[in-house]
């Protein structure tokens, strides 16, 4: 936790002395944001989010103060994004090579190779085969099977009845920078988690990121070929079916049983419609509505898709 005004030291950001000097305990979205939350805004397509956020303190620019509640705490910046990221690391979790087997449930079987972080819960019947790593705080449920060198970074909860494959990471950090004017990347720390439900199938060497301020889900029942990538934010619906190499770009979301063909992948911010199915090699570039196969890049209705090849064919003829 900090104080305002060490925030806004930090960030080279002046302070109104007029200001109630608020205690900040994490950041989040304008939607989302505690009277003990920083926010930031930095699109207009958050506008309407902006005259309701609930936020102590927010990094806009001075044009857009009008629209603010009087009740947050206006932190004045051209650069509020860039500002977001360097505040981040501020309320990233502390790493270390601390370790405890805190919690262990009943007939577990566990190779003694196994690393533990702090603040661990394990549940009962769970088998944890060589070269695990789990990290601090981090939840896994009852009769749950990880293989070997499995990864699960800090805070990630694991349900019950799930199995991950040799090499899977679980709570990476996604892939979120801000750029300076000079063109340099500043990282974004992710300060969210991941929630695997129960029931699930993670494939070897899957990579499934943390959320940035929120969680990313995979529902119950889902399960995931090797390789699958899922990045930060994306909530992939219950008993789904990704195959190998398919991609999920950052806050994608996904209805119920939706089946994706091999390298398939979709672009970030949009939604995939309950019990679509998307070809393999196919690039979702828009919200698709549910109950129908999807092909090609950008992914269209695949009947359409196979009348636009035929017809490619014959003009080669």
């Amino acid at each position: 936790m900090y104080k305002l005004s060490e925030i806004t030291s930090i960030l080279n950001i002046d302070f109104n002395a007029q200001d109630i000097d608020i205690d900040i305990d994490a950041i989040h979205t304008l939607s989302k944001a505690t009277p003990s939350n920083l926010t930031f805004f930095n699109s207009v397509k958050y506008l309407k989010d902006l005259s309701s956020t609930k936020a102590g303190a927010i990094l806009i620019e001075e044009r857009y103060i009008k629209y603010l509640p009087s009740s947050t705490i206006a932190l004045i910046t051209d650069e509020p994004y860039l500002k977001l990221a360097l505040a981040s690391k501020l309320f990233s979790h502390k790493i270390s090579t601390k370790t405890n087997r805190s919690k262990i449930g009943k007939g577990c079987d566990i190779d003694s190779s196994v690393v533990f972080g702090e603040d661990v819960e394990i549940g009962s019947n769970v088998i944890i085969l060589a070269g695990v790593y789990i990290g601090d705080g981090v939840k896994i449920g009852d009769n749950t099977l990880i293989y070997p060198n499995v990864t699960l970074y800090h805070n990630s909860l694991i349900g019950s009845d799930c199995i991950i494959h040799s090499g899977a990471v679980i709570g990476s950090d996604g892939y979120g920078f801000a750029h300076t004017r000079e063109g340099k990347h500043i990282k974004i720390y992710q300060n969210g988690n991941v929630v695997i439900e129960n029931n699930i199938e993670i494939g070897a060497n899957c990579s499934i990121d943390r959320g940035i301020f929120d969680s990313t889900v995979i529902s119950e029942g889902t399960k995931l070929d090797n390789a699958v990538h899922i990045a930060h934010n994306c909530i992939v619906g219950e008993n789904s079916l990704l195959a190998g190499q398919v991609g999920l770009a950052g806050s994608t979301t996904t209805g119920k049983n939706i089946v994706m063909g091999g390298q398939s992948a979709s672009a970030g911010h949009l939604h995939i419609g309950d019990f679509s199915i998307i070809a393999g090699k196919s690039g979702v570039t828009k919200n698709l509505e549910g109950k129908k196969t999807y092909a090609g890049f950008p992914a269209i209705e695949h009947k359409l898709w196979l009348k636009i090849q035929a017809k490619i064919s014959r003009l080669i003829k």
